[in-house]
C-alpha cells in the first residue's frame, strides 16, 4: 500500500516529454502561497530539487512566484533605485553599463539561475575581446550592486557575483609636479582670465568640478572663509550642479590673501553680472569641465611645461603640504578625503631624492655625523670599539674583553645589573689606559659587594620567616 504523504510535503511526477516536475505550496515574494514547480531529468533530481525548495520555504526564505530574467530586474533596479537615490552621474554610469554590457550579455539569462560559472566566463569574453580590466571591475561592480539589491530583495538567495575572479587592477601611476613646476604655472598663468581658478587647485587641492561649482555666496569675507558646498558636472548631454562626492566633501577652508586678491580681480576684470556661479564663459554659462581642462594644458604646452592631468594638480598639493611637513591628518581635511589612508596611499607622493634624504637623516641619527668618512672595523659583537694601534690601546682592548666576559657571569647569575656599553663608556673617557682599568675595577667591585649584600639580606629575611612560621602554633 502506497504511503500518504505528508501536507506540505509536495509531489513528483513523470511528464510527456521524459522530464519529472515536483510541485508544493510555498510562500512568494508577492507574499501568498503559491504552488511552486521544479524539474529534472529523473525522478531523483526533482525531488531533490523539490526537497531544497521546501527547505527553503521552512527557514523562511520566500520563493519568486515568476521567473524573472536578469534585464528586466536590472531594469527595474535602475528606475526604482538607483536614479531615486543615487548622483545623477552615478545613475549615468550604471546605466550606460547596463545597456552596453549587461543586457547584450547576460540579459536573457533567468536571475535565479546565474552561477558563478556563467558570470565568470562572461566576464574573461569581456577581457578577450579588448576590454580593459578597470572596465571588466567596472561591470563587475555594478552587477554586483544589483544582485545584492536583489537579494535583500529575496528575489535570488545569493550574489554570484561576488565570485567572479579576475586581474588585479594596477592603478596608473601619477607623477605630480615639484615645488618649482608648481610656481613656474602659477608664474605663467597670472594673466590667464582663469588664473584664480588655477590658484584654488594648486592651493587647496580642489577637485575639478569643486571649483567649476563655486558660487559667490560661498566667499565669506567677513570670516575669510571658503565655503565647499556643490559641484559642476557633465551628465550626458547637460552640466548639472549637485552635491558633492561625501560628506567629507563639504567643508569650509580658510581663504587665503591671494586667492582673495585673484577673485576681487576676476570679477572687476571678466565676471559675467547676474550669475551665480564665480567662474563661467564669457557668455556667462556654466564651463564645461573637459573645455576646463583643454584649457590647463594647452596653456602648459604653451610655456613648455611638463603636461600632466588636471587632476595630478591635486596630488601636487597633497605631496607639496606632506614635504612641508603639514600633518596627514591636516591635508585630509583640506583635500576633503573620507579616510586619511586614501590621503596617504594614493595622493602623497615622494621621489627618490625624498628617500635618499630621509635615509641620510636616519644615518645620520645612528651612526653619527661622521659616519660617511669612517669604516667601522669588525668586532666582537655587544663590544666598545677601540680605535688606534697603540700598545695601550691593545691592552685595552685586552683588558676589556676579559671584563667584559666576567660582567657576563654576574649578570647571568642573577647579579647586580650595570648596562656593560655604559661602563666601557666611562672607562674610555678616562684620560690615561691604567686610570680607565682602574675605575672599570671599582665599579666591578661595587657591584660584587651590592650583590653580597643582597643575597644576605634575602637569606635573613627567609630564615625569620621561617622561624616564625615554625613558632606559630597550628589552628
Amino acid at each position: 500500500m502506497a504511503r500518504r504523504r505528508s501536507n506540505g510535503e509536495g509531489t513528483t511526477y513523470p511528464r510527456k516529454d521524459g522530464r519529472w516536475e515536483g510541485a508544493a505550496y510555498v510562500l512568494t515574494t508577492s507574499g501568498e502561497r503559491k504552488r511552486v514547480r521544479v524539474y529534472g531529468k529523473t525522478q531523483a533530481e526533482a525531488r531533490q530539487r523539490l526537497a531544497e525548495l521546501i527547505a527553503q520555504n521552512d527557514q523562511g526564505i520566500p520563493t519568486a512566484d515568476k521567473a524573472l530574467k536578469l534585464g528586466d530586474y536590472l531594469d527595474y533596479w535602475l528606475t526604482e533605485v538607483v536614479k531615486p537615490n543615487r548622483r545623477p552621474a552615478t545613475y549615468a554610469q550604471c546605466e550606460t553599463i547596463v545597456r552596453l554590457y549587461l543586457k547584450p550579455g547576460l540579459g536573457d539569462q533567468l536571475i535565479n539561475k546565474l552561477s558563478a560559472p556563467l558570470l565568470q566566463r562572461y566576464a574573461n569574453q569581456l577581457l578577450a575581446d579588448g576590454h580593459s580590466v578597470s572596465k571588466v571591475h567596472v561591470v563587475k561592480k555594478i552587477l554586483s550592486t544589483a544582485l545584492t539589491r536583489a537579494e535583500r530583495e529575496e528575489v535570488v538567495t545569493r550574489n554570484p557575483a561576488r565570485l567572479i575572479e579576475l586581474p588585479t587592477l594596477e592603478p596608473g601611476e601619477v607623477e605630480p609636479w615639484s615645488i618649482t613646476e608648481a610656481s613656474q604655472f602659477l608664474t605663467v598663468a597670472r594673466s590667464h582670465r582663469l588664473y584664480g581658478a588655477f590658484l584654488l587647485l594648486m592651493l587647496y587641492g580642489l577637485r575639478r568640478g569643486e571649483v567649476l561649482g563655486l558660487r559667490w555666496q560661498d566667499i565669506d569675507t567677513e570670516k575669510n572663509e571658503l565655503h565647499l558646498r556643490q559641484q559642476l558636472q557633465r551628465v550626458g548631454q547637460q552640466l548639472l550642479t549637485g552635491p558633492l562626492k561625501t560628506r567629507a566633501s563639504k567643508r569650509d577652508l580658510p581663504l587665503l590673501g591671494p586667492v582673495l586678491r585673484a577673485l576681487h580681480d576676476y570679477r572687476e576684470r571678466h565676471a559675467v553680472r547676474k550669475t551665480e556661479l564665480i567662474f563661467t564663459s564669457t557668455q556667462g554659462t556654466p564651463i564645461d569641465p573637459d573645455n576646463f581642462r583643454r584649457t590647463f594644458q594647452t596653456l602648459c604646452k604653451q610655456h613648455g611645461l611638463r603636461v600632466i592631468k588636471m587632476h595630478a594638480l591635486r596630488h601636487t598639493a597633497a605631496t607639496i603640504l606632506k614635504d612641508l611637513g603639514v600633518p596627514a591628518r591636516d591635508t585630509q581635511l583640506i583635500l576633503g578625503h573620507s579616510r586619511i589612508t586614501t590621503t596617504q596611499e594614493l595622493y602623497q607622493h615622494t621621489d627618490t631624492n625624498a628617500r635618499r634624504s630621509a635615509l641620510e637623516r636616519l644615518e645620520g641619527a645612528l651612526l653619527g655625523p661622521d659616519s660617511k668618512t669612517k669604516t667601522a672595523p669588525s668586532v666582537r659583537s655587544g663590544l666598545p670599539v677601540v680605535v688606534g694601534d697603540d700598545s695601550g690601546s691593545r691592552q685595552l682592548s685586552r683588558q676589556m674583553l676579559k671584563m667584559g666576559d666576567t660582567i657576563t657571569s654576574i649578570i647571568s647569575g642573577g647579579a647586580y645589573r650595570i648596562r656593560t656599553d655604559d661602563l666601557f663608556h666611562a672607562i674610555c673617557c678616562q684620560e690615561t689606559v691604567q686610570e680607565r682599568v682602574t675605575e672599570m675595577d671599582r665599579k666591578l667591585k661595587v657591584g660584587r659587594r651590592r650583590w653580597l649584600l643582597g643575597v644576605v639580606a634575602v637569606n635573613l629575611a627567609v630564615k625569620e620567616r621561617f622561624e616564625s612560621d615554625k613558632n606559630t602554633p597550628y589552628i
